[in-house]
Parts: structure tokens; C-alpha cells; sequence
């Protein structure tokens, strides 16, 4: 019999998609962490763990604020995302989408964040083919961002966190 230690279980992370309109070209720009993983600078939307009783917006709206200065306004669900990155270990990706609220040019970002960046659809393919994305699911989300992929919040039942 399997211990309690030895039970698969995957792990629950959130990502955030947050667009903003340039106000000169009117054109979409993404916000984009800059951060170190596995020894290099790679590029990731604003994404993190999920803490102990935390909901899934909560989670999204603390890791934007701590990844990138910016507090945002979660507008929608855009889907699941499971990576298997090994045997032992397998992500849960929830994505969101959210629009800019307040920047906060003088918070401290998170330990291993380099910087946060507005990004045009051209320039985040740029950095795609370079192999700056942190995994698959960055440039995915991206993409079926700009498909239209998007689903009410109230898709989300949390029994732990009535709304």
C-alpha cells in the first residue's frame, strides 16, 4: 500500500493574462515577467503557486501585484493548462484574464523577478523563437487569448471561498 507521501498530486499554479489597448497604435500590449529559471531569463505571465486557503482569483491577483507592480482586475477564466514536466511532477495551470488597474512603480518584486514588460503580439513571437518562453503554456495562453478564448468567472464553483 502507498503511503500518504508516495500520492501523486498535482500542482495547482494560476497565470494571469493581463492586455492593455497602446494609446497610440491601439494595438495589444501583454504584460510579461522577465524572471530567472533553471539558470537563465526566460519570459512568463504573471504566474505562481496557489497558498493554503486562498481562491484561485486571490492567488492570481497577489502573484500580478507581486510579479510585475501592477494590481489588475480579473475580467474572465481563459481555461486549464496541465503540464507534465516529469514523472513526479505535473502542473495545474488555471489562466486568467485581467485588465491593468494601478501600478505601483516602487513595490519589490518577488525574488528571481528581473522586471515586468509591455509586449506587442509581434515581440512576444520574437522572443518565442528565441526560446524565451519558461514553458509551452506561456506563448498557448497567449495565443488562445487572441482566439477569443475567454469564460465567465462563475464557471469557478469554490465551495472554501462563497462569493
Amino acid at each position: 500500500m502507498l503511503s500518504r507521501d508516495d500520492v501523486w498530486k498535482p500542482n495547482s499554479t494560476v497565470a494571469t493574462v493581463v492586455v492593455k489597448k497602446d494609446a497610440e497604435t491601439g494595438e495589444d500590449r501583454f504584460l510579461v515577467v522577465e524572471e530567472w529559471s533553471q539558470g537563465r531569463k526566460v519570459l512568463n505571465q504573471p504566474a505562481g503557486h496557489i497558498e493554503k486557503d486562498e481562491s484561485l482569483i486571490d492567488a492570481a491577483l497577489r502573484e500580478t501585484l507581486e510579479e510585475t507592480r501592477w494590481d489588475v482586475r480579473v475580467t474572465a477564466y481563459m481555461g486549464l493548462y496541465i503540464n507534465k514536466a516529469s514523472e513526479q511532477l505535473t502542473y495545474h495551470r488555471h489562466c486568467f484574464i485581467a485588465e491593468p488597474v494601478q501600478h505601483h512603480p516602487d513595490a519589490i518584486l518577488d525574488d528571481g523577478i528581473e522586471d515586468a514588460h509591455w509586449l506587442t503580439w509581434e515581440e512576444l513571437l520574437l522572443q518565442a523563437a528565441e526560446d524565451k518562453m519558461r514553458s509551452e503554456a506561456v506563448l498557448k495562453c497567449f495565443e488562445d487569448y487572441r482566439k477569443g478564448k475567454s469564460y465567465p468567472l462563475d464557471l469557478i464553483t469554490d465551495f472554501s471561498h462563497p462569493e
